[in-house]
């Protein structure tokens, strides 16, 4: 039995979820999640992975709330972030109950022994930066407006409890995110040196003094040398538009500059070089309501550095010291993601979605040549660049595979990973992947990947099972724990995971093709690569489903509305009437980039509802959502549900009142299938509709 056959087993497999190395390139630090406690959770501890051979996994941390956020001094000191109960709170730390309820700052000295709590902002430790050649460490941590440091936040903080008041007084900005509402507090940078025998840290040094909303969600990085801090910032215009800057910030004095700021641009993830003199990051054009926005790399001096050696940087900036927003990649027709240094500070490797794949490319600042590193079906991420420049480490995962650390040999390009002992043991799968690929009516080549169960074959073909992917700007190329065909094919159903005009690795024309008609090309694209797979002679084409979440569930409703092929329709956080989503989603400027506002343009949002369809719905459907889904808020699943009922259609939903647009405690991911499965079984087996046990 594999762990697929069983929802429990599955539920149960560890998963690892981050890297960084060592600064001596000796180990690891892996985050790895497993079940514990009742109710079951997933809780994150750190293991070591050694880098040499033969050496095994050992878990470095333990306890019940769990520890993330690996980071290294250049002791080799481990920092982290954890609830993990501490000493007394000292001055700043908040009251005992604040102390042990949001996530503190953590070091595992590297020659051993107990870890130490070293700091413990009232508001929790969200984000950890440190130098590579100093004791200096960067904190995100939120603090309310006007406070004057953590004691004055914690004062204000245990106010507010006193006086059992929770309400938020917004005057701009957005007001939430994801899953939670923004404020009362904002995150703030802070500052602080760890030294000293007991590796204690110093008063903590507030950096960014009421920012505002400027630092939601940022990524920041901080110089070799502890002196400067280099992070994102967001402005917002008054129509309520952001965009994103970096900004440099004097780690001492807490004087900011921006670094890279353009209107109609993004610049994001900043990394600075080994030699603390250049600044790389995504810049990600905005959309617009003609085109879709490209991505690239672009690179920069920190004001008052230049590189060390100008007539060796020929190639991306004509042997000149860059100038801010230099593209690293002209002429690259994909979009970068993650991105690292080279050890040299002449390079740098990042990672782009390709035909299926996430490879790892090196693109030389010297020459301009990209090179690709990777030449298997894999998807990397978290990577992490030896110091002796002869080896990258990364997690790799595919569609068939669960992400697993591995080692690139860089003297060897294109040779085959070499995988790493992991916390997390080898899976067995039920059944092969293949690859399909059709041609769409304006002649563009689409593909997929195709799951088959075993024994599928022209003597026993399988069910068959289209699954459309979220984004919309994104691939299956990756595994997934969430939306995982292998728990399908357990069941004898083969999985369809195409890639239509909207994803990514395939070009900016194969994303403009989609661009702002979501109901055009990519429901024609995913039609079309549907009857390839249905035509095939080990698919039982009078015995097909259709699911999908966030876009996948939009597209999900379309379907539902525009073609009754399908024997069930499985809709997860799926937009159901754009007009109505555009004003409660938490980030309204995007789409309206994209589809105009509706008060005055609402041709888009008509066009491409599928509310307007809800009279041609014949297919039995199964809505899911999270009430704490504010990305495609759960309104949408209301008024499918009542347009729906309304219409005497054939609807069940499936409500999770805790969750947001992913289903992630294990109890909720269990039943999630538990029902999914039950649906499925009773249209497409005609098997008697079971009820989930617990449900």
């Amino acid at each position: 039995m594999t762990s697929f056959q069983n929802l429990d087993d599955y539920v149960a497999v560890p998963r690892v979820a981050a890297l960084r190395l060592a600064p001596d390139g000796s180990w690891l630090a892996a985050a790895v999640q497993n079940v514990s406690g009742e109710p079951a959770k997933y809780v994150t501890s750190i293991w070591r992975i050694p880098t040499d051979d033969g050496g095994r996994p050992v878990r470095l941390t333990r306890s019940a709330e769990g520890e993330g956020g690996p980071e290294f001094l250049p002791d080799g000191s481990l920092l982290f972030a954890s609830k993990r109960p501490g000493p007394p709170p000292g001055p700043g730390d908040g009251d005992e109950d604040q102390a042990h309820d949001q996530p503190a700052l953590w070091l595992l000295p590297a020659a051993g022994g107990e870890a130490l709590r070293i700091a413990a902002p009232p508001g929790g430790v969200t984000g950890i930066a440190a130098a590579s050649g100093a004791g200096t460490v960067i904190l995100a941590s939120p603090a309310l407006a006007g406070t004057s440091g953590p004691d004055d936040d914690a004062k204000r903080r245990k106010a507010r409890k006193d006086a059992g008041v929770t309400a938020i007084l917004h005057e701009s900005g957005p007001l939430r995110y994801w899953d939670h509402d923004l404020g009362p507090d904002s995150p703030r940078l802070f500052a602080a040196e760890v030294s000293g025998p007991d590796e204690t840290a110093t008063q903590l040094r507030d950096l960014t003094p009421d920012p505002g909303r400027a630092l939601d969600e940022s990524s920041f990085e901080v110089s070799p040398d502890g002196s400067l801090a280099v992070t994102s910032w967001t402005v917002w215009d008054k129509a309520g538009y952001p965009s994103e800057e970096l900004h440099v910030i004097d780690t001492a004095t807490g004087d900011r500059r921006a670094l890279l700021a353009a209107p109609g641009f993004d610049f994001e993830g900043p990394r600075i070089s080994p030699d603390g003199r250049l600044v790389v990051c995504r810049r990600d054009a905005h959309n617009t309501y003609d085109a879709p926005g490209g991505v690239t790399l672009v690179v920069t001096a920190l004001e008052g550095t230049e590189p060390r050696d100008p007539a060796e940087r020929g190639g991306v900036w004509g042997g000149r010291p860059p100038e801010a927003n230099t593209d690293v990649l002209p002429g690259l027709d994909r979009r970068p993601q993650e991105v690292a240094w080279a050890p040299d500070s002449g390079s740098v490797y990042f990672t782009a979605d390709d035909q299926g794949r996430r490879p790892v490319f090196l693109a030389d600042l010297a020459s301009g040549e990209v090179t690709r590193l990777t030449s298997d079906d894999g998807a990397y991420d978290n990577l992490c660049p030896a110091p002796d420049g002869r080896s990258l480490y990364a997690l790799r995962s595919a569609v068939d595979e669960p992400p697993t650390p591995v080692r690139l040999d860089l003297t060897a390009i294109g040779g085959p990973p070499q995988r790493l002992p992991s916390p997390a043991p080898a899976v067995e799968l039920p059944g092969r992947l293949e690859e399909l690929e059709t041609t769409a009516d304006d002649g563009v080549r689409v593909r997929a990947w195709l799951v088959l169960p075993d024994g599928a074959s022209e003597a026993e073909p399988a069910p068959l099972l289209l699954w459309v992917h979220g984004g919309p700007m994104m691939s299956w190329n990756a595994w997934s724990w969430r939306w995982n065909p292998w728990l399908m094919a357990a069941r004898g159903y083969a999985v369809l995971l195409p890639d239509p005009a909207l994803s990514t690795g395939y070009g900016e024309e194969f994303v403009a093709r989609g661009h702002s008609q979501w109901g055009g090309r990519p429901y024609t694209d995913v039609m079309t690569i549907t009857d390839a797979a249905a035509a095939r002679a080990d698919i039982d084409a009078t015995r097909t489903a259709m699911m999908g979440g966030s876009f996948g569930g939009y597209m999900a409703n379309w379907i539902a509305g525009h073609t009754d092929r399908f024997l069930a329709v499985v809709s997860h956080a799926g937009l159901w009437d754009l007009n109505q989503f555009s004003g409660t989603t938490d980030a309204p400027s995007y789409w309206r980039k994209i589809f105009g506002h509706p008060l005055g343009q609402p041709e888009r949002y008509l066009a491409n509802s599928p509310s307007q369809h809800v009279g041609q719905i014949s297919t039995p459907m199964l809505v899911i959502h999270g009430d704490k889904d504010y990305r495609v808020p759960v309104g949408e699943a209301l008024r499918l549900w009542y347009d729906l009922q309304y219409q005497a259609k054939d609807v069940k939903y499936l409500y999770f009142p805790d969750e947001n647009h992913w289903i992630l405690k294990p109890g909720h991911v269990t039943v999630w299938y538990e029902t999914v499965l039950a649906f499925l079984a009773h249209h497409v087996l005609g098997e008697p509709w079971q009820r989930p046990g617990l449900l």
